[in-house]
């Protein structure tokens, strides 16, 4: 099992920035991958940022050029910064380890881009 708490959301005008953050119960580096995802009301969940074990990193092209996906082994913690919000970033972010066959989600977090 593994337990992922994130934090960092919250009520920002368009333009503005957050970061959010996910801490895992075990050391993240033994998992494939960590990620990203959002869902905004009425539409499916999808990916926002993912980096593998290896370093590799990928994003929605939504979010190309404004968020950004990094980690921190030491602190079991992965972190999305977000730039340049707008109102279409406006969703409940989820944090995600592919484990092998297994997948984890946090409980979500809240990001609302308005003014």
């Amino acid at each position: 099992q593994v337990q992922l708490v994130e934090s960092g959301g919250g009520l920002v005008q368009p333009g503005g920035s957050l970061r959010l953050s996910c801490a895992a119960s075990r050391n993240i580096f033994r998992f494939n991958a960590m990620g990203w995802y959002r869902q905004a009301p009425g539409k499916q969940r999808e990916l926002v940022a993912r980096i593998t074990r290896g370093g590799s990193i990928n994003y929605a092209d939504s979010v190309k050029g404004r968020f950004t996906i990094s980690r921190d082994n030491a602190k079991n913690t992965v972190y999305l910064q977000m730039n340049s919000l707008t109102p279409e970033d406006t969703a409940v972010y989820y944090c995600n380890v592919d484990h092998g066959a297994d997948d984890y989600w946090g409980q979500g977090t809240q990001v609302t881009v308005s003014s």
